[in-house]
């Protein structure tokens, strides 16, 4: 993000839903869309119903690492996490239940405000991942709704092989199968440690 940007991070805090309306919503949208004509589902419906059922798989199964369990207890002041997201999205399904489940075992030290890329491009633009609106993304911030760091779209390692398999001239649709079993054997730890190591930026 440009240095000189001026964001008011609260009132986009202020205007999010919590991770549970979001996924009301989510499945809300699977009930309504799945017996309509394809011709008149919502844009990009074709992967909400597997990423829902992704997301509820991964909220119930994730253990949190001791990396995580540390660094909550380190925090000093309470921190906000924005994060910038889609049904649609694949990554999305795989990362957001992980955040959630941090923040349920923060004792109220991290509250999760998310927000839909598509309504808040404006925000989006202003973290945007070699060029493009890639999501999630998150956006940490202080108790003053300060910036105190930014993390997205994917874990390095994951990144690492979407960029490897890219540069083979591998087919979307096919590196995307490779992409989310590296996510299914992983079981987010890579995606705990940087959580860690972003929370560890908190305090300073």
């Amino acid at each position: 993000m440009a240095a000189d940007t001026i964001v008011n991070y609260k009132a986009y805090a202020d205007n999010a839903v919590e991770y549970n309306a979001y996924m009301d919503a989510f499945e809300k949208a699977v009930e309504v869309n799945s017996v309509l004509p394809e011709a008149e589902q919502i844009p990009k419906f074709q992967y909400y119903t597997l990423n829902l059922q992704r997301a509820r798989r991964i909220y119930k199964t994730y253990k949190l690492t001791d990396d995580i369990v540390a660094a909550l207890k380190a925090l000093e002041k309470p921190v906000h996490w924005l994060i910038i997201t889609e049904p649609w999205c694949g990554d999305s399904s795989q990362i957001l239940s992980v955040l959630q489940r941090i923040a349920e075992e923060s004792a109220g030290k991290l509250q999760l405000h998310l927000l839909y890329r598509d309504q808040n491009l404006e925000l989006i633009d202003q973290f945007l991942t070699n060029g493009s609106r890639s999501i999630p993304k998150l956006v940490q911030l202080n108790d003053r709704f300060e910036l105190t760091g930014e993390w997205g779209a994917r874990p390095a390692e994951a990144q690492a092989l979407v960029n490897k398999l890219k540069a083979e001239g591998m087919a979307h649709d096919e590196f995307i199968v490779h992409l989310h079993k590296w996510y299914a054997a992983d079981k987010a730890q890579a995606l705990s440690k940087e959580m860690a190591k972003l929370l560890g930026k908190a305090n300073q």
